[in-house]
């Protein structure tokens, strides 16, 4: 399952940028396209993979480890809807939102039956969650109140980008890339338990200030920049630049990880009215989630794909997706800004980074076939 949504949310990002590019869709309904169908049941999987491990417990069930096929689902009807195919939002957003509260359930009663003390950081996975089923409610909210539906609108976008993207990213930043590197961050279970606060109050700054009162989204964006920059520092301090930098692995997260500051830079310039509101999400997808996916399943989809202890043909395929991992990420850096600043050819820059991935994808499967290495057996 983790193999097919890891494929299927890279594929739903370039039918979204080639539908971006050539105004096949509106910018709302490749927003959906990307978050509900690509992203969201991306995410959710792979919070069922990272939450066993953080609250050292069993695996999840079986009807859980379904859920993303019916996000999928709902998301496929939101985007009919967007399309003007099928009226079918608020019908969506109920589906998913069951599922959602269903899998926060989940989430608090793996944590109180742990052995021992479970990881700070299946916390930010919980407040993920709990912001995800809010923008959901926020979707009928809109039918129901059409006179508030340009402030619902705005709450709705920033508790789904910063709240439940961003918050998942960040818990997994902290604990992926010290596993990339060999080297366990002793602070990071003491950051995740300290930050989070200000990670939830910065997530509803943004989001109420967005809607209703643009001071408190500036400060809102500042804390969640200071809960940024403070990883970004101790991995700095603990492991070198150098070290960050030269990785295929490394370059795509710590890049991810400056494009979501890339992103709250780019909030703060449109609420001052100095860039325009409609160019921060395709820079926030290209910045921020493809150096995020790409990073991740980097280092993950060798280890779904061949499970158990560490094999031959898990290492192939783990250095044949560290190539190019560098220049992808400053490949997608480089199409963030751009499309950022509201420059459209900034697009093709992160359709080169994505091709390249796919490209080095395919072939480290071709490299990594368990009947190519009989020391897998």
């Amino acid at each position: 399952m983790l193999i097919y949504l890891g494929f299927s949310a890279i594929a739903t990002v370039l039918a979204a940028l080639v539908l971006l590019r050539f105004g096949e869709a509106s910018p709302a309904a490749v927003t959906h396209l990307v978050f509900v169908i690509g992203i969201m049941p991306l995410i959710v999987g792979a919070i069922t993979h990272f939450v066993p491990v953080l609250t050292r417990s069993g695996r999840a069930p079986r009807s859980l480890l379904l859920a993303p096929l019916g996000l999928q689902l709902a998301g496929w009807l939101a985007f009919l809807d967007f399309r003007g195919e099928m009226p079918a939002a608020v019908t969506a957003a109920i589906g998913a939102l069951v599922i959602t509260v269903f899998l926060g359930g989940w989430l608090v009663l793996r944590a109180r039956r742990t052995l021992g003390r479970a990881h700070p950081g299946w916390r930010w996975y919980l407040a993920a969650v709990f912001f995800l089923a809010m923008a959901l409610i926020l979707v009928p909210a809109m039918n129901w109140w059409p006179q508030a539906r340009p402030e619902l609108r705005l709450l709705h976008l920033h508790l789904n980008t910063l709240g439940f993207v961003g918050l998942t990213a960040l818990g997994t930043l902290q604990v992926l890339l010290p596993t990339v590197l060999g080297g366990p961050d002793a602070d990071a279970a003491k950051r995740l338990q300290h930050d989070l606060p200000y990670a939830i109050g910065g997530v509803l700054m943004a989001g109420f200030g967005a809607a209703f009162w643009l001071p408190l989204a500036l400060a809102g964006a500042a804390l969640l920049a200071y809960v940024g920059f403070r990883i970004l520092v101790s991995w700095l301090r603990r492991y070198g630049a150098r070290a960050l930098a030269s990785d295929g692995v490394t370059a795509p997260l710590v890049g991810a990880l400056c494009g979501f500051l890339l992103l709250l830079a780019l909030g703060m310039a449109h609420g001052l009215g100095i860039l325009a509101g409609r160019d921060a999400v395709p820079a926030f997808v290209v910045a921020f989630l493809l150096a995020m996916v790409t990073g991740a399943l980097t280092q993950l989809l060798p280890v779904w794909l061949h499970r158990g202890k560490r094999t031959p043909a898990r290492e192939r395929m783990h250095a044949a997706l560290r190539r190019g991992g560098v220049l992808r990420a400053l490949l997608f850096g480089l199409g963030g800004i751009l499309l950022g600043l509201g420059i459209g050819e900034g697009i093709w820059s992160a359709v080169l980074g994505l091709l390249s991935f796919m490209i080095v994808l395919i072939r480290s499967l071709l490299g990594s076939s368990p009947a190519r290495d009989p020391e897998d057996g």
